[in-house]
Order: structure tokens, then C-alpha cells, then sequence
């Protein structure tokens, strides 16, 4: 009986290690040989607060608005990019606006970053998500001058936002169709959502399931990487060059979309063509109280944090391949 114990113990530690190496996908050393990158929380700031502050607000009705978003995206890579250009499309008499900067395009293999600028309702969406927007102009004035060994593509979307959200108008629905389209040699992509707000207060984080607890910080103060089920090596391997490149804590998760928020961005419209991609992000509403209400406002963000999110996503973007 002792030994029958003993072993049906050692099988239960056994799945339980194996089930916790999966999910949360621990990186074991982390190397130190790595260039650290400066990036300037300052300049984080103002394009969060021209983004925010534009009135009206930038959301599908206001098409004025989210034009200047895109002129603002657009002007503010060009120097810095190989081309730019819109990639326009027509939903309900409007044209609306995706913003396409590509670097290294004298390569076939492709990675794409990307993020979306409009915002929900008439909200003012500092995290959600003139975050991820800043983080990608960031970035792109970091790959200027870069010897790279594929292109990459930086790529705001508009209407990721309700009402059409999970439709074939989302920005990046639009776009993901056209690389299936166009053949492209996609390496993978990766989806900027909601990277500045942070927290070290005790139980600032909250879960989808309690389950996740056992597994997860209960401090809000990480950055993570969301994948899809069977797409774990591409998420580790982001997860382990996003530690590498910066001091900011990294989780990363590979679960089902019915785990309710793992799908809720630009990403999984890349996953409908098979493509490998992933959510960065700060866990959207499980940490941000103020997601989707007036209390969105830049004041609210942590530039420094969302600097050292810039940085990791930068050593992804140099060295994934």
C-alpha cells in the first residue's frame, strides 16, 4: 500500500510539474549578452496624449478623427521607414484607414506588429490602446537605419473596437486577408494591446479562472504573452527574448480561446488563416479597472514600464526567426 502511494503520488507530481511547465512555460536561465535599448518614456507620453485627447473621440463614427490618427501614424514613421502607405477599405459608404510602415523589404520572410489606434465609444483610450499605438511608433523609429534579415511590418488598424469587433471590417481582418491573398511568407505576428498600465499593489491581478492563480503573479506589475493552443514554441520563444531584452517581468500563456479574453484583440484574425501569432499585453480589464470608461486617461500609465515593454518587444523583432 506504501508503495502504491508513493507511486500514485510521484504520477500526480509528475502531471501537475508537466501541466504547470505548459501553460506557464518558465524560462530557466536568462542571458545577459544582450544590447539594452534606451527608449524615450517622454515621447511615449505625448503620443498617448495626442491619441487620447483628439476630440471627438476616434471611434468608427467620427471618421474625421481617426483620419487624424492615421496622418499622425503615418507622418511620424516616414522618416524612418523603407515606404508607408493606408491601406484603405469601405465599410458602410466610409472609407477607413489601416497604416502600413515596412522595414527590410527586400526581404520574403515577413513579421508583423501591429496594433490598433481607434478607440470605443467616445472614450479617450489611453491604454486601450494609444498604448500599443506609442509602443509601435517607438519601435519603428528604433528600426531605422536596422540591417535586418526579414522584412518587418508595422501595421495600425482601425475598428478593432465594437461593433466590429470579431467581423470581417476589423482593420485586421483586413489585413490578414490580404497576406493569404498576396502568399506572403509570414514568420509570425505579434499584437500591441494595452502595454501601459501597472500596478504593485497586492492582488491588483485577477484571472479568467481561479485556477490561474496558482500559476501567475498576483501583482499586476508583468507584461504577457498570449498564444493559442499548439503554438507554445512560438510563445516561448518570444517570452524568453522579451526577458532578454528588458527588466520588465514576462509571463506567457498557450490556452483555448474559450478561456475567455485570450482572443480579444487583432490576433486572432491571423489565427483564422493559420498564421502563428500572439497578444503582448498587461491582461486588459483583469488589472485595468479603467478599460473602457472615461477613467482611461494617460495619467493612469506607467511610461517607464511601458518603455521596458518597447525595448523586450524590440529584441523580439531583431531576433525571431
Amino acid at each position: 500500500m506504501k508503495k502504491f502511494l508513493l507511486v500514485s503520488f510521484s504520477i500526480v507530481i509528475v502531471i501537475t510539474l508537466s501541466a504547470y511547465a505548459l501553460i506557464k512555460q518558465p524560462i530557466i536561465s536568462k542571458e545577459n549578452n544582450i544590447e539594452k535599448i534606451y527608449v524615450d518614456s517622454l515621447q511615449l507620453k505625448k503620443h498617448v496624449a495626442f491619441l487620447s485627447e483628439i476630440q471627438p473621440a476616434r471611434n468608427y463614427t467620427h471618421v474625421s478623427s481617426l483620419n487624424i490618427c492615421a496622418n499622425y501614424i503615418k507622418n511620424y514613421l516616414s522618416p524612418f521607414a523603407d515606404t508607408v502607405y493606408f491601406q484603405e477599405f469601405r465599410v458602410d459608404g466610409n472609407i477607413y484607414k489601416n497604416v502600413i510602415a515596412s522595414y527590410g523589404t527586400k526581404h520574403s520572410k515577413r513579421l508583423i506588429v501591429g496594433a490598433h489606434y481607434d478607440s470605443c465609444e467616445e472614450l479617450p483610450g489611453a491604454d486601450d490602446n494609444a498604448s500599443g499605438v506609442a509602443g509601435l511608433l517607438e519601435l519603428g523609429k528604433l528600426l531605422h537605419g536596422k540591417n535586418l534579415n526579414k522584412r518587418i511590418d508595422l501595421v495600425a488598424y482601425t475598428l478593432e473596437e465594437p461593433p466590429f469587433f470579431r467581423t470581417e471590417n476589423m482593420g485586421s481582418a483586413v489585413h490578414a486577408n490580404s497576406l493569404l491573398a498576396d502568399s506572403a511568407d509570414i514568420i509570425g505576428m505579434l499584437c500591441l494591446e494595452m502595454i501601459g498600465y501597472y500596478s504593485d499593489a497586492k492582488k491588483s491581478q485577477e484571472y479568467p479562472a481561479s485556477i490561474l492563480k496558482a500559476a501567475y503573479p498576483t501583482v499586476g506589475n508583468y507584461v504577457v504573452v498570449v498564444g493559442k493552443l499548439g503554438d507554445d514554441g512560438f510563445t516561448r520563444s518570444i517570452k524568453k527574448l522579451m526577458i532578454q531584452g528588458s527588466e520588465i517581468p514576462v509571463e506567457s500563456i498557450n490556452a483555448p480561446a474559450a478561456l475567455p479574453g485570450i482572443d480579444f484583440s487583432d490576433h486572432l484574425n491571423y489565427w483564422k488563416y493559420n498564421f502563428k501569432a500572439v497578444m503582448i499585453g498587461n491582461t486588459g480589464f483583469y488589472r485595468n479597472k479603467n478599460y473602457h470608461t472615461a477613467k482611461d486617461t494617460k495619467e493612469k500609465l506607467n511610461y517607464t514600464k511601458m518603455s521596458q515593454v518597447v525595448a523586450s518587444v524590440y529584441n523580439v523583432v531583431l531576433n525571431i526567426d
